[in-house]
């Protein structure tokens, strides 16, 4: 007899917070600058205008503690904060691991619009994961390395 598996659950945080020495606000802000002053010469005020709010979005989540976010994977699909999403909805899965940098698991949904989900697995067995997920969906074997948002947001700590 097969062996039943028990839902899966864990948190994390929303975001990572980075620890940023004076130097990166230094160089994030001249980089910013000379974007604006680029962009307002250039007479694309919409552009300027984005970068602006990226700054303002920066300060914003320097000042505040990322919250937690509830994740739990049972037999009728998975929670995200309290959102459902069906396996019906969801294509593939996958897993990086490569500690201590990429540790998540990705989901890609049959619809186009919606953008793959990207899970820190914190603490959790990338097997059980995959053990479990893999009664009701397809494990991409194929994806290796982390996606590259997440190795921008990483490196640029951001």
């Amino acid at each position: 007899m097969a062996k039943e598996h028990q839902p899966i659950h864990w948190d994390f945080p929303e975001y990572i917070k980075h620890e940023r020495k004076r130097g990166w606000y230094i160089w994030i802000s001249l980089i910013g600058l000379s974007i604006i002053i680029y962009s307002l010469f250039t007479a694309n005020y919409l552009f300027a205008l984005l970068i602006v709010m990226f700054g303002i979005i920066l300060v914003i989540n320097h000042r505040q503690h990322p919250r937690k976010v509830e994740f739990k994977i049972d037999h009728k699909g998975i929670y995200v904060d309290g959102k459902f999403y069906s396996y019906k909805e969801i294509d593939k899965f996958w897993v990086i691991y490569q500690p201590p940098h990429a540790k998540n698991l990705y989901f890609e949904f049959k619809t186009s619009i919606r953008p793959k989900l990207s899970i820190p697995l914190e603490k959790q067995d990338p097997l059980e994961i995959k053990s479990f997920l893999r009664q009701y969906l397809e494990e991409d074997l194929e994806q290796e390395e982390e996606s590259l948002t997440d190795v921008i947001g990483r490196v640029f700590k951001l």
